[in-house]
């Protein structure tokens, strides 16, 4: 058996995991049971039945850690082969081809050890053709060297002085400073998300009233001890929002250098990389050809940066939400730096669109209608139960009219070049985009009352696309325009695929 020391070569042997493997396994067990054992510590009645949950977890422990003792893997000229399990074995072969995705992550533990979990993963695989947990730093950049060498086309095989082809030269497309970080921890609502899940998490262990209350009760007395009247009242609470939203800012900040510190994306041939992170070092790189829609932002905070955000759908189910999957193309950039970037990534048409198409001359009305329903059924309810005063929730009325009107003079799509690309938003912008050829469905979906104000909306499906970005899709088409759209991506999607352009 090849020891670990040995370097990582096609055709040689079986390989073990690093030696403090079991160490990260059991961690990574401990998590899993962390959250049981505090309920079983703290809520525990002190019956002894408990135990018996414990004790499953321990053997659970040790299941898992004789998996990995028995986990082996061998590097060979067309793929990799890898054999685990204890009682039912498992012998799997993985093509070079097949992997779309190799993720080095390296948590402060794993740097302190100088080991790196690696992760190889296919186009559209429900989990991971393998999962290392671990290897020492220097086999998993060796492994992932070798996967980005041989996969996705390149050569396989040693050249006629039997040396292995050289790698194609490595290219930085966007390297992020820690200025631009800290503009996009402005710009996020990282913070906001972080507090929101701390509240939840409080809410239902039952201690906001714990944790709250009695601080928001010494505020109150504080206040009423030094005779505030309203305009005290006003200024502290004005105080303590801007208090609030400055915390929220930090935390934002925060949050961003540790997940985008060091953010650089690179171009290695056909392959993309990226690697970030602050205290854990995240790597993962794709094929170009993975990529199967973009999705653009341009918010309120982005414009007042004049920075934008790009993201990409990759052909890959598991890690549509993984922090782990190559995703974010550019966390943050100037508008100038992205559209070159997708201009040089994209393998057809051009970025940005040049002709850009109305919706429906109604879609205003399709877009005030349920805004203006709820409103009214709110102002009655509390009218009903208020009075008078709870009309004035009809002052929404206005506004959603503007706001209507408004999101349906910039919404728009275009089809140019073998590009389909739809834009929404006024305040916050949004382009999503995607190659025909790379469009899986089309659905027409006509509600009543697109029937009856003669709309229609077209439905694009993409492989890999996340659930947290709006849909491929175009709202409130006329029902011709709709049809005819439909055939023309249908008749297109049929068409031989373009082959790529390959970077000077």
């Amino acid at each position: 058996m090849t020891t670990a020391s040995e370097s990582i070569n096609p055709g040689g042997g079986e390989r073990r995991l690093h030696p403090w493997s079991w160490l990260f396994v059991l961690i990574q067990q401990v998590k899993a049971f962390a959250l049981p054992l505090l309920v079983l510590l703290f809520t525990g009645r002190g019956n002894s039945w408990e135990l018996w949950g414990l004790a499953g977890g321990g053997v659970l422990v040790l299941v898992s850690l004789l998996q990995y003792f028995f986990y082996r893997f061998r590097v060979e000229g067309d793929g990799i082969v890898i054999r685990s399990g204890v009682l039912q074995k498992s012998h799997r072969h993985i093509p070079y081809q097949r992997v779309h995705n190799v993720a080095v992550h390296q948590s402060l533990l794993h740097r302190l050890f100088g080991v790196a979990e690696v992760r190889l993963e296919s186009a559209g695989g429900m989990k991971p053709e393998a999962e290392m947990r671990v290897l020492s730093l220097v086999d998993a950049q060796a492994l992932e060297e070798l996967v980005r060498a041989q996969g996705a086309g390149s050569p396989t095989a040693a050249d006629a002085d039997g040396e292995t082809p050289a790698l194609p030269e490595s290219r930085v497309l966007l390297a992020l400073s820690t200025g631009e970080v800290i503009r996009l921890g402005l710009i996020s609502n990282r913070g906001l998300i972080a507090v929101a899940a701390a509240f939840g998490l409080l809410a239902q262990a039952d201690m906001l009233d714990v944790l709250i209350a009695p601080w928001a009760a010494d505020a109150v007395d504080w206040g009423r001890s030094q005779h505030l009247d309203w305009m005290g009242w006003l200024i502290g609470a004005l105080a303590l929002l801007v208090f609030f939203v400055v915390a929220l800012r930090v935390l934002s900040v925060v949050l961003a250098l540790l997940q985008f510190h060091g953010f650089t994306l690179t171009e290695q041939g056909r392959r993309l990389s990226a690697q970030r992170g602050l205290l854990t070092r995240l790597r993962a790189n794709m094929p170009r050809s993975r990529i199967q829609a973009w999705s653009l932002r341009e918010g309120l905070l982005h414009r007042w940066f004049g920075r934008q955000s790009l993201r990409v759908d990759s052909a890959s189910v598991d890690t549509a939400n993984d922090q782990r999957s190559l995703r974010d193309l550019a966390p943050v950039a100037t508008p100038e730096k992205i559209n070159a970037l997708v201009q040089h990534l994209l393998p057809v048409g051009h970025w940005p669109m040049q002709a850009w198409r109305r919706l429906h001359h109604r879609a205003w009305r399709r877009q005030f209608t349920f805004p203006a329903l709820l409103s009214l059924a709110l102002s009655g309810a509390a009218i009903f139960f208020h009075g008078p005063v709870g009309g004035v929730v009809l002052l929404l009325v206005p506004l959603f009219l503007v706001r209507a009107i408004v999101w349906a003079r910039h919404a728009g799509w275009s089809e140019e070049a073998g590009v389909i690309a739809v834009r929404e938003g006024w305040l916050d912008k949004r382009w999503r985009f995607a190659e025909v050829r790379k469009i899986q469905s089309l659905v027409l979906v006509q509600s009543p009352i697109d029937r009856y104000h003669g709309m229609a909306t077209l439905l694009m499906d993409t492989v890999g696309a996340s659930p947290f970005d709006p849909p491929l899709r175009i709202r409130y088409l006329p029902a011709e325009e709709a049809i005819a759209l439909r055939d023309q991506l249908a008749a297109a999607m049929e068409a031989r695929a373009t082959p790529a352009r390959m970077p000077a």
